[in-house]
């Protein structure tokens, strides 16, 4: 199966859902591509023991440390590993892209084992718990393009953006789940005990990609003798010569510059000193925000193949840096828990749509770097939240969090008046 798109025939063992029915259109990937229905499932437990992970050794950090700095620089540590992201593409261009997600878990599982008996054992020391960031990190990033590629490879140009909307589903009900577990259980058992636990995660996560290691090979580029230094200039040159497919990758620096940081590090700020929460409220503060996210990706799911998607995508992140600014200025618990929810809402554009909009705007030869490029732009996270982190110290982390969502609502009005192409594509074009 090809990674360019369109399927003229249905592959053995697909069913197709019945049309004009919304709960037949929202899942339609799932239910007609037995292959992409493991790769979910997959995911879906993959994802929700980084997040309950995250949640976790975050929570230790700012306990043991009391530093914004510090849990600043912790998690720029553990996001690292995304500036390996234009080597991860060319290896999801070259090699078989099943067998490095049996890899990826395969190595999760066993880092959470290592820093659970680390933790179990009274290590708690900060640079333990940087460490166990830094292999969890490891684990996630570096396969990412391979993960997000098979999508297409399963499923098909048409069914694209309700397969990755799928996906981001994915991403938001392990926010739900994930983080309200993982409070619970730091409340109720204890670290130690919360990360033995969420060893089963990635345990499952291996179960459901085993079925699927013969058909890695079938979506793996073919070898070309190229080496990997030309494989890469060639594939940023492809991507970055597309003026479309540079403006998404700009968005995509942007928001991780100016946003993403805030949310990947300071939540438990917001939690416990805005607002008094303790590591419980915490962890419902951060499953509002997946509520939310998981309401937006079930819209765009069940959108289909619509037009505009460029609209959708600059308008929808807009909207979440506007909400972000409200989130800051609010100190009502209420409130703000609300609020959370509208910005998980509307980042569910940002994130199912960027990957969306790569994919159909570069060639099959060279998806794999285009999303290799995408980890790249979201691998200035950890730059970009020691020096978010250096800014709280100062403006706290609410005028941060204001700051940046201004500049980025100001940087998008920006760009579409320079290229309005953006706001009207459908990914109508093919490649062949």
């Amino acid at each position: 199966m090809g990674g360019s798109g369109a399927r003229l025939t249905e592959a053995p063992g697909e069913t197709r859902p019945a049309r004009g029915r919304l709960g037949g259109r929202m899942f339609a990937s799932l239910v007609r591509y037995p292959d992409f229905r493991r790769l979910w499932l997959s995911n879906l437990f993959f994802f929700g023991g980084v997040w309950v992970q995250t949640l976790i050794l975050s929570w230790l950090v700012f306990d043991v440390t009391g530093s914004e700095f510090r849990l600043a620089v912790f998690t720029a540590v553990r996001l690292a590993p995304m500036m390996l992201g234009p080597l991860s593409g060319v290896l999801s261009d070259r090699f078989d892209r099943v067998t490095m997600l049996l890899v990826a878990s395969g190595w999760a599982l066993a880092a959470v084992v290592v820093v659970a008996t680390g933790v179990s054992t009274g290590h708690t020391a900060y640079w333990v718990l940087v460490v166990g960031g830094l292999c969890l990190g490891l684990a996630q990033s570096p396969s990412q393009p391979a993960r997000s590629t098979l999508v297409l490879d399963y499923v098909g140009r048409e069914s694209l953006s309700n397969a990755n909307a799928l996906n981001s589903i994915v991403m938001n009900m392990t926010q739900v789940i994930g983080p309200a577990i993982g409070g619970a259980m730091i409340g109720a058992l204890g670290a130690p005990t919360a990360l033995w636990i969420s060893t089963l995660w990635y345990a499952l996560s291996l179960v459901a990609l085993w079925r699927l290691r013969r058909t890695g090979r079938r979506a793996a580029r073919p070898h070309t003798g190229e080496s990997f230094g030309t494989l890469l200039s060639t594939g940023v040159r492809a991507v970055l010569g597309n003026r479309l497919a540079a403006a998404v990758l700009l968005i995509t620096l942007v928001a991780n510059i100016l946003l993403w940081p805030i949310y990947q590090a300071f939540m438990p700020v917001f939690a416990k000193v805005n607002l008094g929460l303790d590591a419980t409220g915490l962890g419902w503060l951060l499953t509002c925000c997946g509520l939310g996210g998981l309401v937006g990706s079930l819209v765009i799911a069940a959108l289909g193949d619509f037009r505009r998607k460029g609209a959708l995508f600059v308008v929808g992140t807009a909207t979440w840096g506007a909400l972000w600014v409200l989130f800051a200025l609010s100190r009502t618990t209420g409130v703000s828990f609300v609020l959370i929810a509208g910005v998980g809402l509307a980042s569910s554009a940002f994130g199912v749509l960027q990957t969306t909009l790569l994919l159909m705007m570069t060639e099959p030869g060279v998806q794999g770097r285009a999303l290799g490029l995408q980890e790249l732009a979201i691998g200035v996270m950890p730059v970009a939240t020691i020096g978010l982190g250096a800014a709280a110290e100062y403006l706290g982390v609410a005028g941060t969090a204001v700051v940046s969502g201004v500049l980025l609502v100001t940087f998008l009005a920006v760009l579409a008046l320079r290229v309005p192409a953006l706001l009207r594509y459908s990914g109508s074009d093919r490649f062949t």
